[in-house]
């Protein structure tokens, strides 16, 4: 049976300062880092063993990715870094603190926006300095699928092409996979997998650090889930 590992990266600064991130690229606390350390030496106890990594193409997830891999003895498996394993995007949230945002929009409001599947959270647009399209990494992407803001629903679009051509023929030829990524991309990938409804994926939480381990069998189906702590 193949096996997946989805980790969410360790805890990142603006996680600490209780800022929206999304998209910005921020890097890991010293306590993320840590979390990061201690999730490779889960994944060593359980004689864990990898053929293929995947994380996005930010500095939180890649360095969990690393950390992980190097303390499990494990840096030198393939590795693919893509956009479409990016936390969602919280569009003209992005770099507030959620409890000034909640003062300004209201507590009833912001918890829509952080946990409604299918609610978008206002929008930044294309022109602002901190949209995606300035950055040199989504150079190579179309314009129009740049988002200015992204709801559960909306991440789990992206992800779900990627899990399709990447991922899914990796675990049905046999091979072991570990994700580093996001709570939000992993949350919608954990909805695909399990198959979890519209309205309980909104209580799913992913802890930062913690490996989460899927047994499948011949026809991705789940047999078992598990997780190291």
């Amino acid at each position: 049976m193949a096996k997946l590992v989805l980790i969410r990266h360790g805890q990142s600064e603006w996680n600490l300062s209780n800022q929206f991130t999304g998209w910005v690229d921020v890097d890991l606390s010293d306590e993320g880092v840590k979390q990061a350390k201690n999730a490779g030496k889960l994944i060593k106890e359980a004689g864990l063993e990898f053929d293929q990594a995947y994380t996005s193409v930010l500095t939180r997830a890649i360095k969990t990715l690393h950390y992980a891999l190097e303390e499990s003895d494990q840096l030198w498996i393939p590795e693919t870094k893509t956009w479409r394993l990016n936390e969602r995007h919280y569009g003209a949230l992005q770099g507030q603190n959620k409890a000034k945002a909640a003062e300004k929009w209201g507590d009833e409001q912001v918890h829509i926006w952080r946990r409604s599947y299918d609610v978008l959270p206002p929008l930044l647009d294309a022109s602002d300095e901190g949209s995606a399209a300035n950055d040199r990494r989504y150079a190579n992407l179309d314009p129009r699928i740049i988002p200015g803001g992204e709801n559960l629903k909306v991440t789990l679009e992206r992800v779900i092409p990627f899990w399709e051509d990447e991922i899914a023929p990796k675990l049905l030829d046999n091979k072991n996979v570990i994700i580093a990524a996001h709570g939000n991309s992993l949350r919608a990938l954990s909805k695909y997998i399990e198959n979890i409804s519209d309205e309980d994926i909104m209580n799913l939480e992913m802890a930062t650090g913690e490996p989460v381990v899927y047994d499948f069998n011949d026809k991705l189906e789940v047999q078992n889930k598990t997780k190291l702590n």
